[in-house]
């Protein structure tokens, strides 16, 4: 269990913004509260035409989850971001706990059974 994942956020040719950048380490916290298998996530976000892009990357114990996300403005494109990345950590946590259930569940048949 991973009490403080590490959180890189990079801006690529674009000026730091602090309250975004506060705003997705606060964010990325929840998460790792949430997923304890997580140690790390990696947040690119760069200026893409007239909006811009944030691309993602978040790796632990059993997960390797990536994703991207656009908006006009810079934390919202973050926030897309960070929910793609919460709907696909769901998705494979969910689908690991479940999946012990349903052999947990057969087994328990068979041995009813036999």
């Amino acid at each position: 269990m991973a009490q403080n994942p590490m959180v890189m956020v990079s801006f690529k040719d674009i000026e730091h913004d602090e309250p975004t950048r506060d705003a997705i380490h606060k964010r990325c916290e929840v998460l790792a509260a949430e997923f304890h298998e997580v140690t790390r996530f990696e947040i690119t976000l760069l200026q893409e035409g007239v909006g811009f892009a944030a691309h993602g990357h978040v790796t632990g114990k059993g997960e390797d989850v990536g994703a991207q996300a656009g908006a006009k403005e810079l934390l919202p494109a973050a926030e897309g971001l960070l929910d793609k990345l919460e709907r696909q950590l769901r998705k494979h946590h969910d689908k690991r706990i479940f999946a012990q259930r349903r052999e947990a569940q057969r087994d328990a048949m068979r041995k009813k059974t036999s």
